[in-house]
C-alpha cells in the first residue's frame, strides 16, 4: 500500500531523495562499481582478439571462428545489517534511531537508483528482521519503513548470530554496510572473515549529546541492555568514550573494513558523502587512478 502523503515514511524519502538525486547518487555509483562481467553473446573473430576469449561451442557449429563477447555486471547486492539492540535504540527522544533510518535510508535510495538489490537485517540479541535483497522503489519503501518502526524483542547485541545470516545470504560478492554503536567484542574477527570476499563498511553510531565534557562525580545509571544499576565516573567515561572510537578505527583498518563515523543528530548527507570521497581517494592510490 502506498504510504500516505504526509506519513513519517513519505517525509524521511522526500528529505532523502533530492540529496540523493543530485549528490549522493553519483558518489555512490563511481565508489560500489559493479567488478564483475557477464556472457553477452558471441560475434565473429577478428584479427588482433584475444585467442583465450574464443567461443568453441559456436565455432564448431558454425565453421566460422567467434569469440565470447562481455558486459560488465553492474547490479550490485546491497546488505544493510542493523544493530537495534537497546544500546542503540533506548533513547527518548528517538534521535538514535532517526539517524540510523536517515543514513540507511540514503543509502538505500542511492543503491535503488543505481538498480542495485537492497537487503536488510535487523539483529539484537537474536535476528529481528530479515528481508531478502530486492530492487524497486516499492522495496525501497520497505526497507526504510521497517528501520523506522520495527520493534525489537531482544535487547543485548549479538554479532556472531547475524553476521552468521549474512555470510549464508550473501552466495556473491556483495556490499554490506554494518550500523552499530559497536559496543561490543564479538564482532571482529567473523568481520574480518568476510572482508576477504566481500566489501564490507563499518557505519559507527557517536552519540555525542551526552558526553561529561569536562564535568567530574559520579553518576547513578542503568544498563540499557541488562537492566542492571551501575554508577559511571564521568571523566573516566569521557576517556573510555575516546579509547573506543581510537580501539575501533585501528581494529578494522587492521581487517579490511572501511569505517563511517556518523554522529546523532549531524547531517547525514555531509557524513555520507564525505565517506564516498574518502573510499574513492583510497581507491585511487591503490589503484594508481
Amino acid at each position: 500500500m502506498p504510504a500516505k502523503i504526509d506519513s513519517p515514511l513519505t517525509t524521511l524519502e522526500l528529505k532523502c531523495r533530492r540529496p540523493v538525486e543530485h549528490l549522493l547518487a553519483g558518489e555512490y555509483h563511481s565508489v560500489f562499481k559493479g567488478r564483475g562481467i557477464e556472457f553477452e553473446d558471441a560475434r565473429p573473430y577478428q584479427p588482433g582478439d584475444d585467442v583465450r576469449a574464443m567461443e568453441w561451442k559456436v565455432t564448431a557449429r558454425t565453421g566460422t571462428p567467434h569469440i565470447k563477447r562481455y558486459t560488465e555486471e553492474r547490479e550490485q547486492f546491497i546488505y544493510l545489517l542493523v544493530d537495534v539492540s537497546a544500546s542503540l535504540l533506548d533513547d527518548p527522544g528517538g534521535a538514535r534511531r532517526d539517524t540510523v533510518a536517515e543514513i540507511c535510508a540514503l543509502i538505500t535510495l542511492a543503491a535503488t537508483k543505481n538498480n542495485d538489490r537492497v537487503g536488510l537485517i535487523l539483529f539484537s540479541d537474536r535476528l529481528e528482521l530479515v528481508v531478502p535483497p530486492a530492487k524497486g522503489h516499492q522495496h525501497a519503501q520497505r526497507v526504510i519503513e521497517a528501520l523506522m518502526t520495527f520493534q525489537p524483542v531482544g535487547k543485548g547485541t549479538s554479532f556472531p548470530i547475524a553476521l552468521d545470516c549474512l555470510g549464508h545470504m550473501a552466495r556473491k560478492r556483495s556490499v554490506f554496510f554494518v550500523v552499530s554503536d559497536f559496543l561490543a567484542d564479538d564482532f571482529i574477527d567473523d568481520l574480518g572473515a568476510l572482508a576477504i570476499r566481500h566489501d564490507i563498511n563499518a557505519v559507527h553510531l557517536i552519540d555525542r549529546r551526552h558526553r561529561p565534557g569536562e564535568s567530574r562525580g559520579l553518576l547513578r545509571i542503568h544498563d540499557s541492555e541488562s537492566g542492571e544499576p551501575g554508577l559511571v565516573d564521568l571523566a573516566e567515561s569521557r576517556d573510555e568514550g575516546a579509547r573506543h572510537q581510537r580501539n575501533l578505527q585501528e581494529l578494522l583498518l587492521n581487517h579490511g573494513v572501511d569505517l563511517m563515523e556518523v554522529a546523532v543528530g549531524e547531517n547525514c548527507v555531509t557524513a555520507l558523502n564525505d565517506f564516498f570521497r574518502s573510499r574513492q581517494r583510497r581507491i585511487d592510490d591503490e589503484t594508481g587512478g
